[in-house]
């Protein structure tokens, strides 16, 4: 499913517009971005919940030379599935 699907099925489901589906879609994304950007995490209910993990400096190996190369701290979003969703799923 890509977003103009989604944005389909949320104005399907919440007799919304799809002008409005896609909006509050838009709106939902860029708030739990601005959270995750602020290190904060973000839980819903029953679905799951989205945090930042920070994955620290490591070394790798650059598959061309074979040479040893460090791998700088980053970090990244992790998302762990709820148990409703997970149930779903199965």
């Amino acid at each position: 499913m890509n977003k103009t699907e989604l944005v389909n099925a949320i104005a399907e489901k919440a007799g919304l517009t799809k002008a409005q589906s896609k909006d509050a879609l838009d709106a939902a994304i860029c708030a739990i971005a601005d959270a995750l950007a602020q290190d904060d995490k973000v839980a819903i209910l029953g679905f799951g919940t989205f945090s930042v993990v920070e994955k620290p400096e490591r070394t790798g190996i650059n598959p061309q030379t074979k040479q040893q190369i460090t791998i700088a701290a980053r970090k990244n979003v992790k998302f762990k599935a709820g148990a409703e969703l997970a149930a779903k799923v199965k």
